[in-house]
């Protein structure tokens, strides 16, 4: 069997370093990394008087590890308007969340070489657990310095619409 339907002369599986982050309706600028989506379903083991002694396994709750964004320092100030709606210093007795709307859905696309989302993952009930505005600075590191969101979720679910595009063929100018 093929591996690509609409493409089965690829041989390729898509890279990693192409994809786009989109929350409210907006792709979010410079993210450069994002970790992986997992889930982790607990396993109930259970065995009744009578049996081997051996145990039955059933499944248990299902948890959505938390998702980490990282991205170089910029003045983009949506992962910290985000964090900030989760707890604001001096914001106030009662105030300190924003409970109306702290939660977001966010959408993570993956894209082939040609820039053409290729899947889609739609994250449910987003926010940000944790918030690193700065990352320990260096005098002699060469490093770029990255802001991190770690964020909480309910839950995942790939968007069966996204399809496998037709890639473009040639076009390239020979060489």
């Amino acid at each position: 069997m093929a591996q690509f339907t609409v493409n089965p002369s690829r041989f390729d599986p898509y890279k990693n370093h192409k994809f786009r982050i989109v929350w409210d309706g907006r792709a979010i600028a410079g993210v450069s990394r994002i970790s992986g989506l997992s889930r982790v379903t607990e396993v109930i083991e259970h065995r009744e008087g009578g049996d081997p002694s051996t145990t039955r396994k059933s499944p248990g709750v299902t948890r959505f590890p938390p998702i980490v964004l990282e991205r170089g320092v910029t003045h983009d100030t949506a992962f910290e308007a985000w964090a900030n709606q989760v707890w604001q210093l001096g914001a106030g007795a009662g105030a300190e969340v924003s409970l109306g709307d702290f939660r977001r859905d966010v959408r993570i696309e993956l894209r082939n070489e040609a820039g053409q989302i290729v899947m889609a993952w739609n994250v449910y009930r987003c926010w940000v657990s944790e918030y690193q505005a700065l990352p320990e600075l260096d005098a002699n590191g060469t490093s770029v310095a990255l802001e991190r969101i770690t964020l909480q979720n309910e839950g995942w679910e790939r968007d069966a619409s996204v399809v496998e595009p037709a890639e473009p063929k040639g076009g390239g100018k020979g060489r």
